[in-house]
């Protein structure tokens, strides 16, 4: 059996699974395509829907047959939110997923760290990945009740007063015990806020971005911590980030970006001041960028509203090969520059590369020297490469290969590298979802 941490994963064995969390908590699922949204209400699993084509739930239990969901669906999203909707879950103990094969052999368990302030929780997620379905661990906190997040993931929710014997498909104004119609906090008109956000994008000759529900979900969570603080920040007290929070929702990313702002009380406000300075104004226009995620949170003892809008571009094997060839050229325009010839990629070199960025980000360093102690020139040598001459350079946080060579070029010690006459070959590496974005590694050869 598989313990798992905050964004690890495993595949799963076809059949019928049976998604188990024990304890005073409610279960309910989200079914959803690629874009992160459900089709319509029936979509939505939970304690007054209980069953949905492939999914059905019975108390503690949730079973999904992946084969028999609805079609197009390639995502389920387990949620849990206490069964008692006056207690917060920060009194209650952390939920643990139990996850069972068709066999009934026990293949995974998840214990999330314990939540604050949140409502619920994002758990888990399966996920299919051409014909083999996965399973994510979550743990991303929501401040915002079972009826925030269906809103997120596109679900019609009732505004009247809604109790547990509701007519079957209804959705709690705010979840179990709201007071009928209230307002969700987090949820801004979102129409609005994209017409606004793409007219600005086709001003600035940028395609346009759609709304995630998992980027909004993690936006959430981090514009809840600042509101709690009253403090606009990166970072929770936790020592969670912002780009941690989007890789913990679901969502690995090619690219991220974020805006973090207080005061504005509309999206119309939000969009202007995001315009109003040039660097601010060209990661809402940045054409790398084709989803969003917007929330805002009222910091109760202010009022003020904290924002977050995050925007991104979704991880693929194709876009990671197409980055760091645009590294490579950037780095090669760099040589040709200085009369030097240009370094030709290496298989062996962009294995190690990769190989060191991830590290950096599952094992929350950044060092040439990785926690074993390793070097690059034996990081290499793992990889199998038996080039006689090596070096190494990292950066964390650059968005582009055009930032992060830039970078580089500016550091003395890394552009010596990037120039060196004996290097003769090059690799590289990125990797997203730590602290401070994503982690880059070049990796050379002579």
């Amino acid at each position: 059996m598989s313990e798992l941490v905050p964004g690890g994963n495993m595949p799963l064995p076809g059949g019928i699974l049976t998604l188990r969390v024990p304890g005073p908590f409610d279960v309910s699922a989200l079914i959803t395509d690629d874009s992160g949204k459900v089709r319509g209400d029936g979509d939505f699993v939970f304690y007054n829907q209980p069953t949905a084509p492939g999914a059905r739930l019975q108390g503690e239990r949730l079973t999904v047959d992946p084969p028999r969901l609805r079609a197009g669906a390639s995502r389920v999203t387990v949620v849990v939110s206490p069964a008692d909707p006056a207690t917060p879950l920060g009194r209650l103990p952390a939920p643990t997923l139990h996850v069972t094969a068709p066999d009934g052999r026990p293949l995974a368990r998840f214990t999330p760290p314990r939540p604050q302030r949140e409502t619920l929780l994002l758990l888990a997620e399966l996920y299919r990945r051409d014909t083999v379905w996965k399973l994510r661990a979550l743990g991303q906190g929501y401040a915002d009740g079972l009826a925030g997040i269906a809103r997120d993931f596109g679900v019609d929710v009732t505004e009247d007063d809604a109790t547990p014997g509701a007519v079957p498909g209804a959705v709690p104004g705010a979840a179990r015990g709201a007071a009928p119609g209230a307002m969700p906090r987090g949820a801004p008109d979102t129409n609005r806020f994209l017409g606004l956000v793409n007219s600005a994008r086709a001003a600035a000759g940028s395609p346009p971005v759609s709304l995630d529900a998992r980027l909004a979900a993690a936006a959430r969570a981090h514009a809840s911590a600042m509101a709690a603080r009253g403090l606009l920040s990166s970072e929770s007290p936790d020592g969670t980030s912002v780009y941690q929070r989007v890789t913990s929702a679901g969502y690995p990313y090619l690219t991220v970006g974020e805006h973090l702002v207080s005061g504005p009380r509309t999206p119309g406000e939000f969009v202007e001041y995001c315009l109003s300075a040039e660097q601010s104004r060209r990661t809402l226009c940045d054409p790398a960028f084709s989803q969003a995620g917007l929330a805002y949170v009222a910091d109760d003892r202010s009022g003020d509203l904290y924002w977050t809008a995050l925007w991104a571009h979704p991880f693929s094997s194709a876009g990671l090969t197409r980055t760091a060839s645009e590294v490579i050229a950037l780095t090669n325009a760099e040589r040709r520059a200085a009369g030097l010839p240009p370094l030709s990629g290496d298989p062996l070199l962009t294995i190690a590369a990769q190989a060191h960025s991830a590290d950096m980000v599952a094992r929350a360093f950044y060092s040439h020297t990785s926690p074993d102690g390793s070097q690059p020139w034996d990081r290499a040598a793992a990889a199998g490469c038996t080039r006689r001459t090596i070096g190494e350079n990292i950066a964390c946080g650059q968005r582009s290969p055009a930032e992060v060579v830039l970078g580089w070029m500016n550091s003395p010690g890394h552009r010596a590298n990037i120039l060196k006459p004996d290097f003769t070959h090059i690799g590289i590496g990125l990797a997203g979802g730590g602290k401070a974005g994503t982690y880059w590694t070049q990796l050379f050869g002579g």
